[in-house]
């Protein structure tokens, strides 16, 4: 996995809205692999951080999300050209 593959990958976990189910489709990661990633990468605290931040959180989760939060796309979405699935 490159660098840049990794930023996005932590950018996306940290966006209350990309959902894990996005990242797998995306980049293939599974949450627990998200998770270790993150572990891996992040600085202890900032980890912790996230983690508090993530753990229960139903917009993380597409199963728990309700039809009323909606598809959300990154204002920034159009910028990234190294993403593996076409922009609509």
């Amino acid at each position: 996995m490159t660098d840049l593959e990794i930023d996005r990958i932590i950018e996306m976990a940290w966006e209350d809205r990309t959902t894990f189910d996005s990242i797998k489709v995306q980049f293939g990661l599974k949450e627990h692999e998200v998770i270790k990633l993150m572990r891996k990468e992040l600085k202890p605290s900032s980890f912790r951080l996230w983690r508090a931040r993530v753990q229960g959180r139903k917009t993380k989760h597409l199963a728990k999300r309700g039809f009323d939060i909606g598809r959300f796309k990154c204002t920034r979405q159009k910028q990234i050209t190294h993403n593996k699935i076409s922009k609509r």
